[in-house]
C-alpha cells in the first residue's frame, strides 16, 4: 500500500479550487464511495476530521454477514443484499475476508414464534429466546437467500451429546446446536484503507486526507476545510457533497448551516479477553448467543485472544461513547451463560473498544428493532449551498459496496455521466502481504506510506498492536521512536505523541501501559 504523503496531499489541496465530488467522512462508506467514483473516472476529494476509519468502521464486530436476525424484523431485502455482498467480499478480498463457521447454542424447541407473529401483525414486542424450530426455519431461508452461486456450506444441526463432545465447556442445558457459515475480517481498518488506496491508484486526481475537517461554507458557496493539525483553511468549490460521517452526520450538517435530525445512533462495545480457558472452550469459529432480552452476543478467537461483543445502547454524542463497566458486566455474564464453568476475571480483559452505529433516527422501544439497512437522504441546492447534498445513513460493513454504488449512481446522474465500471467483481487491495507487526522496519514503512499522522493511528488503526496485548512499555517506546524518525518529529512532538497515545489507550480502550504484557506474536 502506498498512499501519497501528507505534505504532498496538502500541497495538492492548496492548489485545488474545485472538485466534482466532496466526500466528508473516511469510514468504509466514504472510502467505498471514493473508490466507486475513482474507478469511474470521477474526480473526488475525501476528508475526515480524524483518522481514516476511526469511527464505527474500526469498532465493528469484525463480522461480514447476511444478518440472520434481520429475518425476524422482516427485512428480507436487506438479508438478500447482505448475503450477495458477503459473497462478493469473499471473492474480491480473500486476503482479508474469510469464512467463519458460527455455532448457536439452543436451549428451547418452540420458543420465539410470538415475536414473529407480533411482527406480522405490526406489533413491536421485545424479542425472546429463539427455539430450534424457528432457528431451523431462519437458517433454511438464509441458505436459500445466499443464491445459486453460494461460496459457503449450508447450515447443519448437531445433537446435544455431539455438541458437548466438541465443546465440553458448553452449558449442559442445551438441547442441540446449529452451525451456519458467514465471514469475518480480522482488521477492517486495513481493508478500509485499501479502498482508499484503490481509489488513488485508479484515478490520480482522487485525493484523500485525514485530519481535515469540514468547517463551514464560504459566502460564495465553497466548502471551507480546516487542517486539524495546523489550523490552515482551504476553500474548495464542489459540484456535489456527500456526508458520509456516520454517527456524526447531523453534526456535520449543522457545521454547514443545514441542521438535520437523521441519526439515532446506538453504541456497541466489545471486549478483548486473554483467558486460556475461555480460548480453549470457544474453539474454532464463532459462538453466537442470545441473552434473555433477545440481544445477540458473539465471541470468537482473534490474534490469540477472544473477542466478545456487543451492546446496543442509545447515545446522543458519539464523541462521548466509551465502554462502561455496566456493559463489561453484561458481556461477561453473556459468556458465563454459554460457558458456566469457565472462570473469567475482570483482569482478564486486556482492552475494550466502542463504536456508534449510524442508525436512522427512530422511536423504537427496543434498539434491536431499528433497521440496519441503509438510506441516502438528499437535499437540493439552495441560496447558501449551490450543490446537492447527500447523507449516507445507516449501513454496515457487509453492504458498504452496494451502498456506495447506489449513492454513486445518484452522483453520476447529477454530473451527467454514465457508469463505466461495476465494482461487483473488482478485487479490493491485496497488493502486498500483511505486514510483519513484530518488525520495527515494517512498522516504520507503514508510518511512512499509510497516511499515519499520530502515534495512535499506527497502534490502533494500521495494526492490531494496542488491542491484543502485543505491546510492552519498551516496545511502545521503540515504536514511537521509529515513527518519529520516519515522520520527522522533534523531541517535543515525540513526547506529546507518546503522552496523547498512552492517555487515549487508557481512557477509551482500557489499556494501561504500566500493566502491558510483554510483546506477543500476532496471528489472526
Amino acid at each position: 500500500m502506498q498512499l501519497p504523503s501528507r505534505p504532498a496531499s496538502l500541497g495538492r489541496l492548496r492548489s485545488l479550487r474545485s472538485v466534482d465530488v466532496l466526500i466528508v467522512g473516511g469510514g468504509v462508506n466514504g472510502a467505498g464511495l471514493l473508490r466507486e467514483l475513482a474507478l469511474n473516472g470521477i474526480d473526488a476529494l475525501l476528508v475526515d476530521k480524524a483518522d481514516f476509519s476511526s469511527g464505527a468502521t474500526s469498532a465493528s464486530s469484525r463480522m461480514i454477514h447476511g444478518g440472520l436476525r434481520y429475518l425476524e424484523n422482516g427485512e428480507l431485502g436487506l438479508v438478500r443484499e447482505s448475503l450477495r455482498e458477503r459473497n462478493y467480499l469473499l471473492k474480491n478480498a480473500p486476503h482479508a475476508v474469510r469464512p467463519l463457521p458460527t455455532t448457536i447454542p439452543i436451549f428451547y424447541r418452540w420458543s420465539g414464534f410470538g415475536n414473529v407473529l407480533g411482527k406480522f401483525f405490526r406489533e413491536n414486542p421485545r424479542p425472546s429466546r429463539r427455539g430450534a424450530v424457528l432457528i431451523r426455519i431462519g437458517l433454511t431461508l438464509y441458505d436459500l437467500f445466499a443464491g445459486r452461486d453460494r461460496v459457503l456450506p449450508r447450515h447443519h444441526f448437531v445433537s446435544r451429546p455431539a455438541a458437548l463432545r466438541k465443546r465440553p465447556g458448553l452449558n449442559p442445558g442445551i438441547i442441540c446446536t446449529a452451525t451456519y457459515y458467514d465471514a469475518w475480517v480480522a482488521l477492517p481498518e486495513r481493508l478500509c484503507l485499501e479502498l482508499i488506496d484503490d481509489a488513488v491508484a485508479a484515478n490520480e486526481r482522487s485525493l484523500a486526507l485525514n485530519y481535515v475537517a469540514l468547517a463551514g461554507v464560504t459566502p460564495t458557496g465553497a466548502a471551507l476545510l480546516k487542517d486539524s493539525l495546523t489550523g490552515e483553511t482551504f476553500a474548495v468549490q464542489p459540484r456535489v457533497v456527500v456526508n458520509a460521517t456516520g454517527a456524526w452526520i447531523d453534526f456535520a450538517n449543522r457545521a454547514i448551516g443545514r441542521p438535520t435530525h437523521l441519526i439515532g445512533g446506538t453504541k456497541g462495545s466489545h471486549l478483548i479477553i486473554d483467558n486460556p480457558e475461555l480460548y480453549a472452550a470457544t474453539g474454532e469459529g464463532e459462538v453466537l448467543y442470545e441473552n434473555d432480552e433477545g440481544r445477540i452476543c458473539i465471541f470468537f478467537r482473534l490474534y490469540g485472544k477472544v473477542l466478545v461483543g456487543s451492546t446496543d445502547i442509545r447515545v446522543e454524542n458519539p464523541d462521548e461513547a466509551v465502554c462502561g463497566e455496566d456493559e463489561i458486566a453484561y458481556m461477561l455474564d453473556s459468556v458465563r451463560a454459554v460457558f458456566p464453568e469457565v472462570r473469567i476475571a475482570r483482569g482478564d480483559i486486556i482492552s475494550h473498544f466502542c463504536g456508534v452505529r449510524p442508525l436512522p433516527a427512530s422511536d423504537a422501544g427496543f434498539t434491536g428493532r431499528i433497521s440496519r439497512s441503509h438510506i441516502c437522504r438528499s437535499f437540493p441546492p439552495d441560496a447558501e449551498h449551490p450543490w446537492p447534498l447527500h447523507a449516507m445513513i445507516g449501513g454496515k460493513w457487509t453492504t458498504f459496496r452496494a451502498f456506495a454504488a447506489q449513492v454513486a449512481d445518484k452522483v453520476f446522474a447529477e454530473l451527467g455521466v454514465r457508469r463505466r465500471v461495476s465494482t461487483e467483481t473488482v478485487p479490493i487491495g491485496g497488493r502486498g502481504p500483511e505486514p510483519d507487526y513484530g518488525s520495527l522496519d515494517a512498522l516504520g514503512g507503514i508510518a511512512a506510506t499509510e497516511a499515519v499522522v499520530h502515534l495512535d493511528d499506527l497502534l490502533l488503526r494500521r495494526t492490531p498492536l494496542a488491542l491484543y496485548g502485543a505491546l510492552g512499555i519498551e516496545r511502545f517506546d521503540a515504536i514511537a521512536e521509529r515513527v518519529a524518525q520516519e515522520l520527522g518529529w522533534n523531541e517535543d512532538r515525540l513526547a506529546e505523541e507518546k503522552r496523547v497515545a498512552s492517555d487515549l489507550l487508557a481512557r477509551r480502550y482500557g489499556v494501561s501501559l504500566t500493566h502491558l504484557s510483554a510483546p506477543q506474536p500476532l496471528h489472526p
